[in-house]
């Protein structure tokens, strides 16, 4: 690393006023997850029968956003003490970044389940299915945990939450690619082929237009949300690598870093506006709070989306 022998990256503290902006964004941000995941959770398991691919899925993303919410109050308190890399530290460490991953990874299956069903609906009755959906995040909670398990424990940080500056460089852009870089173009091409496919409908005089619409406005918001949440903290990362790399200043790498714990507020964010993707992915949700159905009216409809 070229950065100046003088200035140790590790030690450069937060200014006070963002350590105020993260404690608050933290608290806000675990009340208003709390409620709406506690809300999705009553919803799936108290209001739904009938097991679909979707309703796999958005469980699996409403756990790993309700881990990720429990963590909030002990980060919060970790960071604005300054606290050193304990046990505890390291627990709420993997906690928070395995299911950060797997939350990653559970909206990127959502929108291949959703391409597969639209783009190719014959070949989506051998590879669409609840069991195979389960066995999908089975697989994808195991792996992420036994990798995020064995990066950790290498890590030479003495605060916590800190950044690791001995990792190598090659395993710190394979970090970035497999995190936020792949998930993204999958997501990206899914989207656009999926909202694609359903304009071409709205070309034609279907009585379902209003439908469709529907259909690409959930699809560009869902998007639009990925962005939003996980590009700024991505590229904040990215060019504090590269800060580190051409050897700049100290004071300008402390910006850096206060910048970047700022924005990682806003990936957290994405514990809550997930919340729309329950909402508007699973036709049953909305059904189950705002619409009452008669008994013998049937339930646990797919949403045509």
């Amino acid at each position: 690393m070229n950065v100046s022998n003088s200035c140790n990256v590790t030690q450069l503290e937060l200014y006070h006023q963002v350590h105020l902006i993260a404690f608050a964004m933290y608290i806000i941000i675990f009340c208003f997850g709390a409620l709406l995941n506690s809300l999705a959770l009553w919803v799936f398991f108290c209001k739904m029968k009938t097991w679909t691919e979707t309703r796999v899925y958005v469980i699996n993303l409403v756990f790993a956003d309700g881990f990720i919410i429990c963590t909030l109050p002990f980060k919060a308190h970790l960071l604005w003490n300054n606290s050193a890399r304990d046990e505890l530290c390291q627990f709420i460490e993997a906690t928070y970044f395995i299911n950060m991953v797997v939350s990653i990874y559970i909206i990127v299956f959502i929108s291949l389940d959703r391409y597969i069903a639209i783009k190719h609906p014959l070949k989506a009755r051998t590879f669409r299915s609840p069991s195979k959906a389960a066995l999908l995040c089975g697989l994808l909670w195991v792996s992420v945990t036994i990798g995020a398990t064995l990066q950790l424990r290498q890590s030479h940080t003495t605060l916590c939450f800190d950044k690791d500056t001995t990792m190598p460089t090659a395993l710190r852009l394979l970090s970035i690619f497999f995190i936020f870089t792949l998930p993204l173009a999958i997501l990206t091409f899914c989207s656009t082929e999926v909202i694609r496919n359903l304009k071409r409908q709205l070309n034609t005089n279907s009585p379902e237009k209003k439908l469709v619409q529907k259909a690409v406005h959930i699809i560009s918001t869902n998007l639009i949300v990925f962005l939003i949440c996980f590009l700024p903290p991505h590229l904040g990362v990215l060019a504090r690598f590269i800060m580190e790399n051409v050897g700049a200043t100290c004071s300008l790498l402390r910006v850096m870093k206060n910048f970047s714990s700022v924005i990682k507020c806003i990936a957290t964010s994405n514990c809550c506006l997930d919340s729309i993707c329950y909402y508007f992915v699973t036709k049953e949700f909305h059904e189950a709070i705002l619409l009452p159905k008669p008994r013998d009216e049937k339930s646990d409809q797919t949403h045509p989306l």
